[in-house]
């Protein structure tokens, strides 16, 4: 009996050993599908002068991963109040409209601008051309990714 014992010791904790390692493989999100590369590019928030209501920051996102990701919101800790909103145009007259989400598809690019998808700041301080300032945007894969936006007068 102990030999048969130490016989299978070997191969049985070698199984042990790699059924361990592919759990842990599994468990940090490596497994399965490749995750999405987010980088955010040309932050920008327009200038806003003292008592404006809001004014809007603009992100191009891009993924340059294989899988798609969400954008879930974007903040900044010295702007206060943020709201991801897109302008939609009904028969002559433009609203927004919130936005709960937004997907960044795989390989794909998301640009915000003026008429269109855009962060909008709830009551702003003064905002001067040439100002930077941290803004953090959040997905759902990608976990937060952190840029300097710069406050400029007009949108490109």
């Amino acid at each position: 009996m102990g030999n048969a014992l130490r016989a299978v010791a070997a191969p049985l904790g070698a199984s042990c050993g790699a059924l361990a390692l592919l759990v842990a493989y599994t468990a940090t999100g490596a497994a399965g599908e490749a995750p999405p590369r987010i980088q955010v590019l040309d932050a920008r928030i327009m200038a806003a002068p003292a008592g404006s209501g809001s004014t809007t920051a603009y992100f191009v996102v891009r993924n340059a991963g294989t899988s798609k990701d969400t954008l879930l919101y974007a903040d900044s800790t010295e702007l206060g109040v943020s709201v991801l909103r897109r302008s939609v145009r009904l028969t002559g007259t433009g609203r927004t409209d919130p936005v709960w989400a937004v997907d960044v598809p795989a390989g794909g690019t998301i640009r915000m601008a003026p008429g269109g998808l855009g962060v909008v700041i709830v009551d702003p301080p003064e905002l001067k051309a040439g100002q930077t300032l941290p803004y953090t945007l959040w997905f759902r894969q990608s976990g937060k990714v952190a840029v300097r936006a710069t406050v400029t007068e007009s949108v490109r």
